[in-house]
């Protein structure tokens, strides 16, 4: 049963329905050395650090409207970093204050219990081939949220601020609430697309597919970069220091990469 954002249904008790919002944003270089690898990832670790990505999910709960009520954050050796932050949709009656940085070598199980109702979380996975020419960087977020608050608010925050080639975006509602007479409902807002809720530049920039299962409440959508300047993809130096064929063959290998991760299968030889 699908209700309007117009509608106001009164419910019995908490509204128990779960709405997650995922996301797996894919960055592509050239890197033909190691030396050129070893430099892209050293800047990919500063660009996504800890901190920097902790401020990004808290814009993203200021956004949907939620309550910080702990921060978890973690950077990794040598790569990568993580951030967990829990959330409510309103403020909460004696929840700790403690705050667990990266001093961390855990996360703590008074975390996991102080979970409320809502979380967001960041992972990031740098990734290169074996034999040097590309390295990706990706990205996991999630954005889980009950009662009113929706985390399709934070679509548009968190794709601008990461600038990837490659977003796939998941969003599902789950379980079911009840009204005062008892009857199910099993989503209290419209959607047939997560492409209603993108801005009108993003979906500009973007060539974008939608799988969606509506009768579950699962919607997908992908999206890759519409205009391809090589320069956006080399490390360290520009196409004009470069001649025309080694131009085409570096251009080859990033769309081939591009079209791999968004088809979601190998298109050509894992040779590069």
């Amino acid at each position: 049963m699908s209700i309007s954002p117009d509608q106001r249904i009164t419910l019995h008790g908490f509204n128990n329905l779960t709405k997650s919002l995922s996301f797996n944003l894919y960055d592509v270089c050239y890197t033909k050395t190691r030396e050129e690898r070893e430099a892209y990832l050293e800047y990919i670790d500063e660009q996504y650090n800890a901190e920097r990505l902790t401020n990004i999910l808290q814009t993203v709960s200021d956004t949907i409207g939620a309550h910080v009520l702990n921060i978890a954050k973690q950077d990794y050796v040598p790569q990568g970093a993580s951030v967990t932050v829990l959330v409510s949709e309103g403020p909460i009656v004696e929840v700790p204050t403690d705050t667990f940085d990266e001093n961390s070598t855990a996360m703590p199980e008074s975390v996991v219990m102080q979970l409320d109702k809502s979380h967001l979380t960041v992972h990031t996975y740098p990734e290169f081939h074996p034999e040097e020419g590309i390295s990706t960087f990706r990205a996991d977020i999630d954005v889980s949220t009950c009662g009113e608050i929706s985390p399709l608010k934070a679509l548009n925050h968190l794709i601008n601020s990461f600038d990837m080639d490659i977003v796939t975006m998941d969003y599902r509602v789950r379980g079911f609430t009840r009204d005062i007479k008892g009857h199910k409902l099993f989503i209290d807002h419209d959607i047939n697309s997560i492409q209603n809720y993108l801005s009108a530049d993003i979906k500009e920039t973007y060539t974008m597919i939608d799988t969606n299962i509506y009768q579950e409440n699962i919607f997908h959508t992908k999206c890759k970069l519409k205009n391809f300047e090589l320069n956006n993809y080399l490390f360290g130096y520009t196409k004009d220091e470069i001649d025309s064929e080694t131009q085409k063959h570096i251009t080859g290998l990033i769309n081939a990469e591009m079209d791999e991760i968004f088809y979601g299968r190998n298109i050509q030889s894992s040779k590069r």
